[in-house]
């Protein structure tokens, strides 16, 4: 039914109505799931779309028939046509999209109860969806020529919106799946996004759920913690961690993919002669059998490892997996038709004999008599490779097998002095060895693959009644299959990657509830790896100086601290440790990068039409809880327009509650700093020597003024000398009035700037773990400073211990130097 490896299986119904209202039904073949959502698309460009089905992936995408907007928009199916070339679009009447039999479908379907998913009260707000869903489970049903079992699939509503959301944009700047550069200069490694770095996972399964957790991270923080406390009791048990790691290999690679050949039951089988797609068919149950045979006998030596786990999350594995009945009985029920010695084979031939030789004997009698046959011709087969070792002298001959071709032979070229035989066809050169066949050998393969197809045929209307009691009990195997993916993800992936990085590299994020994102020496999680000598930054942002505007030349770092921050904060929020010293967050809802520059030349857009476009998409979707990374807003236009635009964008920004980290070289907008108190202004370190940038890559507070550093760059790059003579009088009286105003503001809003750090520095005591009497001492010193006036200088003395959001690690992000000391 599915998509074989890692390739995307999902099926995915869109429709939208005239208010540009989207409704979306994705179905995955591979886990039987299906996803509903339904949202107001709130960007001309569909960007809310577009991340779906960028998420999704889907192989094949079911619109209605194209219909032009009444304000002239693209519409979903234009969209497809446009952005989505690789996947298959298939139009439907509209009549398919039937939103009252998309519900009744949904009822009939759902593993879950129906009032569970709040169908029966949210029917008329989800009526897109179901009728979305209603398309795509007709179109399924009748291309794929299956049915759908009843109570048996996973459906969610708004699965899409109770994670973070990063629009596609964003997961293209972050390099969360693709990099932008496979090679990085100056190095010989090769450059990777998050995802690749963090796929060390060994099944199919975990790696699409780390691929789905790195687009959609959680927002609810019980569950981040329980992954958390996991990870926490997988790092100090090393018994645990190696424990896990071995037995997990003894499951299938594909056990997900077993649900869906329990999910679907195609048209009955009968005594007629059947095509090779139907003995195909039958193949795949069989070995979907198998595996689950394989996956069952796993389960004690699971259960032992988690016998004495203490971690939320293994014990709840333990308790609904490895104690449940429900295995054992169809675990049963399998032994008492299929051999005890069947076991889930991947070399092909022995996968193919195993298929065949499924069922007990004396079960069936034409199944006997095609197993005979089946053996009969794979006998001739090697009685054949033995005869023309002996007649033409190859010794070295070798006989390989592959689903696709069958048996073949293959022998080394340099056995082959001169030309081979003429009973040899099929001839082709692959590396050392050549690859051929004869007539007798490719007759015999027909006759040993219509035997094995004969196996398959008779052994599923054996396996029937297996099969239906399997189907009753669907629900404990997709749980399986989810638990199997997740230990993977966790185990495989998360434990993994940390235990190869150096003592206490990666730490564990702690999570407030509407406290201050504060990470201490956090670095980049995928530039370390190439860079040994990566130098660390921190990050301080709160209510009270919810942005900061960064400084700093070009090449100083800036870039490449946003992309950090901000996979800091994915990483956090998938429930893994993060590459800083400490770090306390609170969960990001959605996050909006506005990195990068270029034109777009297939919506005919300039590189400033392109930035103005993310930029409202950001503007007309940021929440007070959303994290905005903003790369060198306006410079693509006049530099007066972009300035106004860059500075109008700030202002808007920082009066909402939303964290923004904003990177620019227009050094006016440092004055935002001087009006409004909530904003605070950093740089990257530069040092200059023999008119030369030496790059420090350290993020400081304040603003240093580096003299000239873009005519230093443009020295290097070549420009004449007297060009930038004259360059470097025109900026030097253009500073000169520039500072007199930066002085009149400071002193005007002096006053306003007190409150706001009395405000912040109560805000960092409010999620202190100090005890009462250390926070009153803070207390009667932020009080005295605030009266003499040198509140800037004022630093409440660190104490308390090291867990929890300490005073100690709050102020030294705060931006005022001494608390290093």
């Amino acid at each position: 039914m599915e998509e074989e490896g890692e390739k995307s299986s999902f099926i995915v119904g869109l429709i939208q109505n005239r208010a540009k209202e989207v409704g979306v039904a994705a179905f995955c073949l591979r886990s039987a799931t299906l996803e509903l959502s339904q949202y107001i698309e709130t960007s001309s460009s569909y960007q809310n779309t577009k991340t779906l089905l960028h998420f999704y992936d889907p192989i094949v995408i079911i619109v209605p028939p194209n219909k032009l907007t009444p304000d002239g928009a693209i519409g979903v199916s234009n969209l497809v046509d446009r952005y989505y070339t690789s996947s298959k679009k298939v139009t439907m009447a509209r009549g398919c999209f039937d939103d009252t039999k998309g519900a009744s479908l949904v009822k009939n379907f759902a593993v879950k109860e129906p009032s569970a998913l709040g169908l029966d009260t949210y029917y008329k707000q989800y009526y897109l969806c179901l009728a979305a869903a209603a398309a795509t489970i007709k179109w399924i049903e009748t291309e794929k020529g299956v049915i759908v079992t009843n109570h048996s699939l996973s459906v969610t509503f708004n699965g899409s919106f109770d994670h973070m959301n990063i629009d596609a944009t964003s997961v293209q700047n972050l390099e969360i799946i693709e990099p932008l550069c496979s090679a990085h200069w100056g190095s010989t490694h090769k450059k990777r996004s998050l995802f690749q770095m963090l796929k060390t996972t060994k099944t199919v399964g975990g790696t699409r759920l780390l691929r789905a957790n790195l687009l959609q991270p959680l927002k609810d923080i019980e569950t981040i913690n329980a992954r958390l406390d996991c990870l926490d009791e997988l790092m100090s048990n090393e018994e645990l961690f190696f424990g896990l790691s071995q037995v997990l290999r003894k499951f299938p690679k594909e056990t997900d993919r077993v649900l869906c050949h329990f999910c679907f039951k195609k048209k009955k089988v009968t005594n007629e002669v059947l095509g090779p797609s139907d003995a195909k068919k039958s193949q795949l149950l069989i070995a979907s059998i198998i595996l689950l045979k394989t996956a069952l006998e796993a389960l004690p030596l699971l259960s032992k490892v988690l016998k004495n786990a203490r971690s939320l999350l293994l014990c709840n594995i333990h308790q609904s997996i490895c104690e449940n009945e429900k295995y054992t009985i169809i675990k049963k029920r399998i032994e008492e038709v299929v051999e005890e010695d069947v076991l889930h084979a991947r070399v092909p031939f022995v996968a193919r004999t195993q298929q065949c030789f499924a069922i007990k004997a004396g079960v069936d009698g034409m199944l006997d008599v095609a197993r005979r046959t089946f053996c009969d011709t794979s006998e001739a087969i090697y009685n054949l490779a033995n005869k023309y070792r002996e007649d033409f002298k190859l010794q070295n001959l070798k006989m390989p097998f592959n689903s696709r071709q069958g048996f073949y032979f293959s022998i080394p070229e340099k056995d082959v002095k001169g030309k081979l035989p003429n009973k040899f066809i099929q001839v082709v050169k692959h590396g050392k060895n050549i690859h051929c066949s004869t007539l007798e050998l490719a007759s015999l393969n027909v006759r040993n693959k219509s035997a094995a197809s004969e196996c398959y045929v008779r052994t599923e209307l054996c396996l029937e009644g297996l099969i239906d009691a399997i189907r009753e009990d669907v629900s404990s195997l997709t749980l399986l299959a989810e638990v199997l993916c997740l230990l993977d993800m966790i185990v495989n992936s998360f434990a993994h990657t940390i235990s190869l990085k150096p003592v206490d590299g990666y730490t564990r994020p702690e999570f407030t509830e509407n406290g201050p994102m504060a990470i201490d020496a956090g670095r980049h999680p995928i530039l370390e790896s190439i860079h040994s000598d990566f130098i660390p930054n921190n990050l301080f942002l709160s209510e009270a100086c919810n942005m900061a505007i960064i400084m700093g030349p070009n090449m100083s770092g800036k870039s490449t601290y946003l992309q950090q921050v901000c996979l800091i904060v994915i990483l956090a929020q998938i429930g893994c440790y993060i590459p800083a010293c400490f770090a306390s967050l609170r969960v990001v809802d959605r996050i909006f990068t506005r990195i990068g520059t270029g034109d777009n030349l297939e919506s005919n857009s300039s590189t400033f039409m392109t930035e103005m476009r993310e930029t409202a998409f950001l503007m007309q979707n940021v929440s007070p809880r959303s994290l905005i990374v903003v790369d060198e807003l306006g410079r693509a236009t006049s530099s007066s327009d972009g300035f106004a635009i860059a500075w109008s964008c700030c202002e808007h920004l920082m009066a909402l509650k939303a964290y923004t980290i904003f990177a620019t070289h227009m050094e006016k907008l440092s004055e935002l700093a001087s009006l409004y108190a909530n904003v605070k202004i950093l740089h990257f370190q530069v040092e200059v020597k023999n008119n030369r940038l030496n790059f420090k890559f350290n993020l400081k507070d304040g603003l240093q003024q580096v003299p000239h550093y873009g005519l230093l760059l443009a020295g290097v790059a070549g420009l004449p000398r007297s060009v930038i003579e004259s360059a470097r009088s025109i900026t030097a009286r253009i500073m000169t009035k520039e500072e007199r105003r930066m002085k009149i503001n400071c002193s005007q809003y002096r006053q306003i700037h007190m409150a706001y750090r009395v405000a912040q520095r109560l805000i960092c005591l409010k999620y202190s773990n100090q005890d009462e009497d250390a926070i009153r001492r803070a207390l009667q010193n932020l009080k005295e400073s605030y009266i003499e006036g040198n509140l800037a200088d004022y630093v409440p003395s660190p104490a308390g211990g090291q867990n929890g959001l300490t005073q100690n690690c709050l102020i030294q992000h705060e931006g005022n130097p001494r608390t290093q000391s």
